[in-house]
């Protein structure tokens, strides 16, 4: 497949934050933000345990402002699934409250995208 580029996205806080080294391998899956994300009216609980700096953060409705949804850069997110497994304050939830996130093999997601994903 040939390598394409991904368009770049402006990154608006609220943004995950944490390691910002490059990935040492491609991971097998990759969060995906699904249409049920609703931007948690801007306090997503998903992006505060994301561990990768800026992989998570969020894009406004143009739309319907001032509302607005979270997304994933997937040339950053290493598959951890941190951000379906944790809720407020600690208590385990069995992923998103408005399942909003998939985790989708690697390889359909380039597909998608018509780009080959770094690491």
């Amino acid at each position: 497949m040939a390598t394409a580029e991904i368009p770049a996205r402006v990154k608006m806080y609220p943004k995950s934050e944490g390691i910002a080294t490059p990935r040492k391998k491609k991971p097998k899956i990759l969060a995906v933000i699904n249409d049920n994300c609703t931007g948690c009216a801007g306090s997503p609980v998903c992006v505060g345990y994301c561990p990768v700096q800026d992989c998570m953060y969020w894009i406004p409705d143009e739309e319907h402002p001032p509302f607005g949804r979270i997304e994933v850069d997937p040339q950053l997110c290493i598959g951890c699934k941190l951000c379906t497994s944790k809720g407020p304050d600690g208590t385990f939830l069995d992923g998103c409250p408005w399942d909003a996130i998939d985790m989708i093999p690697t390889e359909q997601v380039e597909k998608k995208l018509g780009a080959t994903l770094s690491y």
